[in-house]
């Protein structure tokens, strides 16, 4: 072995790029190969090392294996060792496969030419970098898929023959973010989610299951635009309502998602539509100097044609095959980290989950699911979500400010929106798809029932037209089932006591404390 390659790799440590380790261990995978290759790529959530005891310790950001799984000290021992244990991360694989160039993979392979892991690597050299290697084409070794499905959720793929390699990656080198298998989503799978929605809509008379559908699209819009803060007029919320209502129907491409963003934003006098032309960021100003303190940076103008074709690839392939909801995820962080524009981003990023699920079916015809409501009640887990990965985005990101307060990339960073673990955006948003169906699905359909049943006892007591008995229902909302005593000297004075203490009970059995779920709807 090279001495100057082994020195490469280093020993035994107790924190590892400010991490620090459960117990004295040597870095081991990606881990070693960023040290040692001082790469420029996100850290993956987990990091492995070699310990020194005979048992495997998971404990926060570590997995630390015994001595028997120490790989060699080298490129192809811990690339091994990567492939084995830890999964892909392509970032990571991509900035090592520039740095080291293609002698060195040239060399691994052809010492081991029929090697699967040699054979993945070579594959995923050339399918990252555009490169073809000076190596002959495969002629043995069995058929090895690039990515392990028991590890990582996998497309169906295609064979490329040269390597004698299944292309089961899910996506293109434009865009391929990728999501771990883990047991929470082993769990929500289980649940059988769209089937637990049917069931629950199947019982529903047609009227009323419209009525829910109209209520849920108005909450969703209503939800989305209060998690960016803003509190549009009625007629604005309602047409993003009708659009979300269409969410599947329109092919994606650069077109529709422009379209969405006009529907957006409404009034665009002072919004660039389109593509940003200017690079851009989430965060603040600094109050005195006005420089940016980003939270998050968004992808380089120049790299945004290639994301968007990548994702629009991503909706029109990959995301037909895999679980709808971790397909969702994908698409819509995705969308959300490359912010491709000026304005608007949020929202068309929320509308792309409605658009993944209805396009696959996953939600009874004509229900929307109000899953940005649900995002809205865990808003700060969503904003820990975001900022899980901004985190590790920002120290990598060259940058500077310009005149008009804004920020201008200077270092290549397109990788780091192709290629991401999308794995807690995937729990995150199963649990919120979850909740729609379990909980907010049936609760609008039975608060529905019990309103019908509050006004036909109403009705049949005093002839009162529908506009009046919404009108008295919402006092009695807002008042813990009673009305208060200026209603009942104003709005209500026709009413006698016996009247009001009739209706008061009305509502009582219709509702109960049931109206507490909906008092701030």
């Amino acid at each position: 072995m090279n001495k100057a390659v082994q020195q490469r790799f280093s020993g035994p440590v107790t924190v590892f790029q400010e991490r620090r380790l459960p117990e004295k261990a040597t870095p081991a995978g990606y881990s070693a190969l960023i040290d040692a290759y001082d790469l420029s790529a996100p850290l993956p959530r987990t990091l492995s090392a070699i310990g020194e005891r005979h048992r495997v310790i998971e404990e926060g950001d570590w997995r630390i294996l015994t001595p028997r799984h120490a790989p060699h000290s080298t490129i192809e021992g811990h690339l091994t060792f990567a492939l084995k244990y830890e999964g892909l991360d392509l970032a990571v694989l991509k900035r090592l496969f520039m740095m080291v160039g293609p002698t060195e993979i040239e060399a691994l392979v052809k010492g081991k030419p029929t090697g699967s892991y040699a054979r993945r690597i070579w594959f995923l050299y050339e399918w990252l970098t555009g490169t073809r290697l000076d190596l002959p084409d495969a002629e043995a070794g069995r058929y090895v898929v690039a990515i392990d499905p028991g590890q990582q959720w996998a497309a169906n793929g295609k064979n490329s023959p040269r390597h004698r390699v299944r292309n089961n990656l899910p996506g293109t080198p434009a865009f391929c973010p990728l999501v771990f298998r883990t047991e929470a989503l082993d769990q929500f799978i289980a649940l059988k989610l769209p089937q637990r929605a049917r069931e629950i809509v199947a019982d529903v008379p047609r009227d009323l299951l419209a009525r829910t559908e109209a209520f849920l699209l108005l909450k969703d819009s209503k939800s989305s635009y209060a998690i960016e803060g803003e509190r549009p007029p009625q007629d604005r919320i309602q047409r993003w309502g009708r659009t979300i209502g269409e969410a599947g129907r329109q092919a994606l491409d650069l077109e529709e998602l422009m379209r969405l963003q006009k529907i957006v934003i409404g009034d665009a006098r002072f919004v660039k539509l389109g593509l940003r032309q200017e690079g851009g960021f989430v965060g603040e100003h600094d109050r005195d100097t006005r420089m940016p303190l980003p939270d998050h940076i968004s992808a380089r103008p120049g790299d945004l044609p290639s994301l968007i074709e990548g994702m629009i690839s991503y909706e029109r392939e990959t995301a037909q095959e895999i679980d709808p909801v971790i397909a969702a995820a994908v698409l819509a962080f995705g969308f959300v980290y490359i912010h491709p524009f000026e304005d608007g981003n949020g929202r068309i990023h929320r509308y792309l989950i409605h658009h993944a699920l209805a396009q696959r079916g996953f939600n009874p015809p004509g229900v929307v699911f109000p899953v940005s409501a649900a995002i809205l009640e865990r808003i700060d887990e969503y904003g820990s979500v975001l900022e899980e990965y901004s985190c590790r985005l920002l120290p990598l990101i060259d940058w500077e400010p310009t005149e008009n307060g804004n920020v201008r990339v200077i270092n290549e960073t397109g990788d780091l929106y192709r290629f991401f673990d999308a794995t807690p955006h995937a729990e995150f948003l199963y649990g919120c798809v979850q909740q729609t169906i379990e909980k907010d699905l049936p609760n609008e359909t039975d608060f529905l029932r019990r309103y019908d049943l509050f006004k036909s006892r109403i009705v049949s007591m005093i002839d009162m037209p529908d506009q009046t008995v919404d009108l008295i229902f919402r006092f009695l909302q807002q008042n813990g089932g009673r009305l208060s005593k200026r209603a009942r000297e104003n709005e209500f004075k026709a009413l006698t006591d016996a009247e009001t203490k009739r209706i008061e009970t009305n509502y009582a059995e219709a509702y109960g404390e049931i109206s507490a779920l909906h008092k701030a709807e």
